[in-house]
């Protein structure tokens, strides 16, 4: 009896320290798979960070690439902040404007803009003359910017009683009344890396609109470039009549400066732009291409070049040793060489024998 009381209470305690074993080791398993998260553990933490601060709504691999292709500009020892009037009308700028509605899959700039306002992915702010503040006082609603600029839209209520969400078809979309963009850009060099490169900061969508006094343009908001650009790397668009592949996105349409924009203010300390200083159309043409030629000769005053005078002296140093050399075989006394005349050798006499071979003898 005393074997079986015995080996009843190994048994039992056996069954109590198993388990707690196996929970220990669960413990230590999941505290060593936290210590080695791989990089999809760590993005996907960030993702959902992401998602709780607000921010777009992105897949992982497009915050990545959008972080990867954000200009660095906090090392810059010079900038300058230009703002430009991109007209669409211009056959340089028409990529941006047209197909007016969606088209085989393409769509404008503002087409995209509007779909992704409409969809709460983006958020843009007001805009004020003379400045740009983008906090959470100065956001732009969305249904308050349908009603001032007369969108039209229907309400649909949701079943469970929240928010009835807004529904607009697409002809309704002012698209083919915004002609022209405002872009904020930054001019910098790089000191650390040597690079000097142009930033985009923010754009501006135009509303043209037609009444008793005329055409008016009417600016809409503003909105931050990094925001915009990962839906704008792979929206692809056709910027050639002799090339119709859709080898370009408009994220290389902007990074590569393919668009043509007249400057219509640069950051001064008087916050003025250019039609405030020069009421002329010849002024103001006179001011735009000199800070173009400020700016341009900024980038060539970076770089060193050759002394064009060094270059010059070794370039006639060396036409003066050509046309010395010239002279001097000029000045030497022509000789004329007597030929020799020319004496044939006597011919050797031919044998009268008859020629016999010696071959296979």
């Amino acid at each position: 009896m005393k074997r079986i009381y015995y080996i009843v209470a190994c048994l039992l305690s056996l069954m109590t320290i198993l388990p707690a074993q196996a929970q220990d080791e669960n413990e230590g398993t999941q505290t060593s798979q936290q210590q080695r998260k791989g990089p999809r553990a760590s993005r996907g933490e960030r993702a959902t960070a992401k998602e709780e601060s607000g921010l777009p709504e992105l897949s992982v691999r497009a915050q990545d690439l959008n972080e990867r292709l954000t200009q660095q500009v906090g090392n810059a020892r010079w900038m300058r902040v230009v703002y430009r009037q991109v007209d669409l009308t211009k056959e340089k700028n028409t990529p941006l404007y047209y197909p007016i509605r969606p088209m085989n899959g393409q769509k404008n700039l503002f087409t995209l803009i509007f779909q992704l306002l409409s969809e709460n992915k983006l958020k843009v702010y007001e805009y004020l003359d003379g400045y740009e503040v983008f906090d959470d006082e100065h956001l732009v609603n969305f249904k308050e910017m349908l009603d001032r600029f007369h969108v039209f839209y229907e309400e649909v209520e949701q079943k469970n009683g929240g928010e009835p969400s807004l529904v607009i078809n697409e002809s309704d979309i002012p698209s083919e009344q915004v002609k022209s963009y405002y872009v904020k850009e930054m001019w910098y060099f790089d000191q650390n890396n040597s690079l000097f490169d142009v930033k985009t900061l923010a754009i501006c969508p135009l509303l043209s609109s037609d009444n008793d006094f005329g055409q008016t343009t009417s600016p809409m908001f503003w909105l931050p470039y990094e925001n915009l650009r990962p839906y704008l790397h792979t929206a692809y668009i056709m910027t050639s009549n002799l090339n119709n592949a859709t080898i370009f996105t408009i994220d290389d349409y902007f990074r590569r400066r393919m668009f043509d924009g007249d400057i219509i203010k640069t950051q001064n300390l008087m916050n003025q732009p250019l039609q405030a200083y020069c009421p002329t159309p010849d002024s103001l043409k006179k001011e735009q291409d000199r800070i173009e030629k400020q700016l341009v000769s900024f980038e060539d005053s970076l770089w060193m070049k050759p002394d064009t005078t060094v270059l010059k002296e070794i370039e006639n140093a060396k036409k003066g040793k050509k046309k010395a050399a010239k002279e001097a075989k000029a000045e030497e006394p022509k000789t004329e060489k007597v030929k020799a005349p020319k004496t044939k050798a006597p011919k050797a006499p031919r044998s009268s024998g008859a020629v016999r071979s010696i071959r296979r003898r």
